[in-house]
């Protein structure tokens, strides 16, 4: 375990990985003209706001809710991973964060696939391109959480 590392650090160290993979998956969403921002899906999905075209809302609550549970899930996996580190589960370097990252997108894989499933109303997101995209930006998540170590400890 890398000295000076806590709870606190392991939660800001979530924000800056969530911060990255966020702009790897709107940066996605840019090149290819395609539905993928999770802060906007996430906050319409949550606040059921999808429009009658089913698109994302423009809405600021759905905005900002969207980002709020964004960032507060990779707190959360990023505290997971701390709590992993303390108990002798890997360590927190590269390889591994990148592989905590990559474990990580599974399951955001897997809940994303329940979350549209029992939606009463989802948005129309391309989800063959969705999909994918989620578990990269969570590779992208862990080295932003490892990054993110390595400026604070």
């Amino acid at each position: 375990m890398q000295q000076n590392m806590n709870i606190l650090t392991a939660i800001v160290a979530g924000i800056g990985g969530t911060a990255l993979m966020t702009a790897f998956i709107y940066l996605v969403s840019y090149i290819t003209h395609k539905r993928l921002k999770v802060v906007k899906i996430l906050g319409t999905m949550l606040t059921f706001q999808t429009t009658p075209d089913k698109e994302t809302s423009e809405h600021s609550s759905a905005v900002v809710v969207g980002i709020l549970g964004h960032y507060l899930v990779g707190i959360i996996f990023s505290v997971i991973y701390y709590l992993l580190w303390t108990n002798g589960i890997g360590k927190p370097d590269f390889i591994t964060c990148v592989l905590y990252g990559f474990i990580s997108g599974i399951v955001g894989i897997i809940v994303w696939r329940i979350f549209f499933a029992i939606h009463p109303n989802p948005p129309a997101v391309p989800l063959k391109d969705y999909i994918p995209s989620i578990l990269v930006g969570h590779i992208f998540f862990g080295a932003g959480v490892w990054a993110t170590l390595q400026l604070l400890t």
